[in-house]
């Protein structure tokens, strides 16, 4: 039997690829934070939380992830006995952020209560060609190389729509992507690279890298023409909710992107935090924020909302 059959995703955006490329049917367990493709969340949940993230703030979260990376104890828990019964012979599983999913030592200490050992297929993008070489190596595994290599093509063809149209203007607005709002995180790994395609251009970014704290100084000092709310995690609807603490930060009303009613919330879960499929349509949403008399927005209503000083949960 070929590798692939039996397939449990320890990730979100794996789970998006697998559906992607038409293996919905071999995916028999998922992680709780599964949601997209709609009926996936229906599936088997293997992992959960162990932080009840949704009655927490933002502030709170980021403590409380804190001290647990510092004493070593894992975010996720694993249900070990429905891992063994569904025996899976591929698991979708990355190693490159504690915070997004069990890696590492957890995986391989899961994989020693297992009758047999199933392959595992590591994920660590940091890049939009790290995340289409991902693409690939999951439909070699699974015979699904034909598929994933056309939806790759399709991807970067949309991509290079952007980018052409981007690099024929001059005007290149300064932008800040915020990862988190309580601390402030800038933006890393594949997003930056995001807002270059889309024709913004974000100095406090780190492409490539994990996201990090900084300064409010920093923000204020950059002064962003568009400023995108996106933290990890959160669809737009808890984005919004959470995104009131953001108009008491010093000086608020003293950012170019505040004075013209440019701040956006947007679903980081579906476009910009998980890095499968979507992340083409997050650049395309991208250009409409930034170059909006270029690039219309056709996708669905629930991707973006303008933050005025009193958000409205959509």
């Amino acid at each position: 039997m070929a590798t692939g059959q039996r397939i449990v995703s320890f990730l979100p955006s794996a789970t998006e690829m697998a559906c992607a490329l038409g293996l919905a049917d071999r995916l028999l367990g998922v992680t709780h934070e599964c949601d997209f493709p709609p009926g996936v969340d229906k599936k088997p949940v293997v992992v959960r939380s162990v932080l009840p993230t949704e009655n927490m703030s933002e502030q709170e979260i980021d403590a409380a992830v804190s001290q647990r990376l510092r004493n070593g104890l894992s975010l996720y828990q694993v249900d070990e006995a429905l891992l063994r019964d569904l025996a899976p012979d591929l698991i979708l599983t990355q190693d490159l952020c504690q915070v997004c999913a069990p890696s590492g030592s957890e995986v391989e200490a899961v994989l020693k209560l297992l009758p047999s050992a199933p392959r595992i297929l590591w994920q660590t993008p940091k890049s939009i060609a790290d995340i289409f070489d991902t693409l690939r190596e999951l439909g070699q595994a699974t015979d699904r190389l034909r598929e994933a290599e056309a939806l790759i093509a399709a991807g970067r063809a949309r991509l290079e729509t952007i980018a052409s149209a981007t690099r024929a203007v001059s005007y290149q607005p300064r932008v800040f992507c915020m990862e988190w709002t309580s601390p402030v995180y800038c933006s890393g790994h594949w997003v930056p690279e995001m807002v270059r395609l889309a024709g913004g251009v974000d100095e406090l970014a780190q492409e490539g890298a994990y996201s990090v704290r900084v300064a409010w100084d920093d923000v204020l000092q950059w002064a962003p023409e568009v400023l995108v709310v996106m933290p990890c995690g959160f669809d737009l609807r808890h984005t919004v909710a959470r995104a009131g603490q953001i108009f008491t930060l010093p000086r608020w009303s003293d950012i170019p992107a505040v004075k013209s009613g440019r701040v956006f919330a947007v679903d980081a879960n579906g476009y910009f935090a998980r890095p499968g499929p979507r992340i083409v349509e997050g650049t395309e949403l991208l250009a409409h924020l930034f170059h909006p008399d270029l690039f219309a927005w056709d996708g669905p209503g629930n991707a973006f909302a303008r933050l005025g000083l009193v958000p409205v949960v959509p």
